[in-house]
């Protein structure tokens, strides 16, 4: 059989082409011979198409990897947590009422904005406002400021409402910690342990910087560098807040696993040696929900994930059929549990390869760890002990979140160097080559105005950096070098053709399978 090749260029989706898109204004001789020479198409990539709550919401890896894998739509974490706030279920969940029954402080611990790729800002309110009507008599929030999936200085938009609204309600009720979601609590695949440490020794200590509020914290970080946001901000304490105690209950309220797991581990697991924890508070520990359904974590949770079952991977292992799957450390889940549904162990015939990434701020290496990723993606694709190959190339989405774009340039350019070595070693081999992305980020590199579509502007002229991901289509690009498959609808630019979810049942059909019923239809068809 020929090797069917996926790669997922993260991050890299359809702008404007115009001086704020940064996959545009690279030098990609590749890509650009392949749009001009091969079929293309555009597929959503965000909202409703990949199980957001609205086609406001912004994609992400988790939810489009989960999409392409599963090969069809599943409603993802942000809806579900609005369906069980909604109906009470969530309410009603056994840990919600071993929280509540704990006569220790509530502590309340996420990502504090509207971005719902992580978590959502009402998502906390109700949790507050259903704990107090619970009788929790004290509250502490311990807030991870974003600047990532939200404009990079908008912090206070969140946390001057929160502190005024924990200020009016019965009780004692505060913010007791915060800082940064890049530089304290949110790791994720095991990169950066020491950004858990951190966190813990903050959340959990009360070891940071002192100030009388949160905003007060935010307003002098900004003040005192002024090219720092809100994603890096220094860890900092609130008033004479001491600490966890024994006998008080904790909830992270983020709702995707990805990095959410690490955090939940360290309260979870009474002997996890991956940093010095110190004196362990005995608390009850929840998450929104369980982050990793193979493994357990964590053990309570409030809301049930996504049950997401009949994967493409499944279908391959059980026809036999061998699968490689390569990314580096901070996209490695994605191309492995993610796309299997979230599950944490290989499936039979399958082989994960992860290469390790560099612990730096990747507009400093916006090469990152690419080129090891597509040595060994090629080496697998001329072995010839593979059918499918799947990689993840991170540049376009890890750079991209940085908001600089010179470095976002260099990284789309050296993705394009990459995408040019695996079309080498798909024709050596006379294999099938399907280049696509998660969602789009490179491609949007400053705020626009959702009103207008005009890009946001300071007083001095300058345009505001946008370091999330945008709502903008992603390409699908189809080389099959037997010239056997073309796309079923390649529409290139003129509009869409559905979810990124018609990748499962893509691949399963080059792989020589019948995709099941249930699926979204293929996107390719015989010549």
């Amino acid at each position: 059989m020929r090797p069917i090749v996926l790669c997922i260029l993260d991050g890299v989706g359809w702008g404007r082409r115009d001086d704020g898109d940064a996959v545009h204004l690279a030098e990609t001789p590749c890509l650009d011979r392949l749009l001009s020479s091969t079929p293309w198409c555009l597929l959503q990539a965000h909202g409703t198409a990949v199980g957001m709550p609205s086609d406001s919401d912004m994609g992400n890896s988790e939810v489009g990897h989960n999409a392409m894998g599963a090969g069809r739509i599943f409603d993802q974490g942000a809806s579900l947590v609005n369906q069980a706030i909604e109906s009470g279920r969530i309410w009603a969940s056994p840990a919600w009422q071993e929280i509540t029954a704990t006569t220790g402080t509530l502590h309340l611990l996420g990502l504090l904005s509207d971005g719902n790729v992580h978590s959502h800002v009402d998502h906390l309110h109700a949790l507050i406002r259903r704990a107090v009507a619970d009788g929790v008599q004290r509250i502490r929030v311990h807030v991870l400021t974003d600047g990532r999936d939200v404009a990079s200085r908008s912090a206070l938009t969140w946390v001057e409402p929160l502190e005024a609204m924990l200020a009016a309600l019965p009780g004692d009720c505060a913010v007791a910690t915060g800082g940064g979601r890049m530089h304290i609590t949110m790791d994720r695949y095991e990169a950066d342990w020491e950004m858990v440490a951190r966190g813990w020794r903050c959340h959990v200590h009360a070891e940071g910087r002192r100030f009388p509020s949160a905003t007060a914290a935010i307003s002098t970080l900004y003040a005192e560098d002024p090219s720092v946001n809100d994603q890096n901000l220094s860890s900092f304490v609130v008033g004479d807040y001491a600490g966890m105690d024994d006998g008080d209950a904790v909830v992270l309220y983020n709702f995707r696993g990805d990095r959410a797991i690490e955090i939940s581990r360290a309260f979870d697991e009474d002997s996890l040696d991956a940093f010095d924890q110190g004196t362990r508070p005995q608390v009850t520990f929840a998450g929104m929900m369980e982050y990793d359904g193979d493994l357990h974590v964590p053990r309570r949770y409030l809301v049930s994930p996504p049950a997401i079952d009949d994967t493409v991977g499944e279908h391959l292992s059980a026809a036999g059929r061998t699968v490689y799957s390569v990314s580096e450390t901070q996209k490695f889940g994605h191309v492995t549990f993610f796309f299997n549904g979230n599950r944490s162990a290989a499936m039979s015939g399958e082989t994960w390869q992860e290469v390790p990434s560099a612990v730096v701020s990747f507009d400093e290496l916006p090469e990152m760890s690419a080129e090891a990723v597509t040595d060994q993606a090629c080496a697998a694709i001329t072995s010839g002990a593979y059918d499918h190959i799947r990689l993840n190339i991170a540049n376009g989405d890890m750079v991209g979140h940085t908001g600089v774009l010179p470095a976002t340039i260099a990284a789309l350019e050296c993705v394009d160097a990459c995408v040019a070595r695996l079309e080498a070693a798909v024709r050596d081999v006379g294999g099938v080559l399907l280049i696509t992305a998660d969602h789009g980020n490179a491609d949007e590199m400053f705020q626009v105005n959702k009103k207008t579509g005009a890009y946001i502007t300071d007083s001095d002229g300058t345009r505001r950096p946008s370091t999330s991901h945008s709502r903008n289509p992603v390409p699908l690009i189809l080389l099959d070098t037997a010239g056997e498959w073309t796309l079923s609808e390649p529409t290139r630019e003129t509009g869409t053709v559905g979810s990124i979810a018609r990748i499962g049942a893509t691949v399963l059909t080059l792989c020589g399978l019948t995709p099941p019923a249930h699926y979204l239809p293929t996107l390719v068809q015989k010549r």
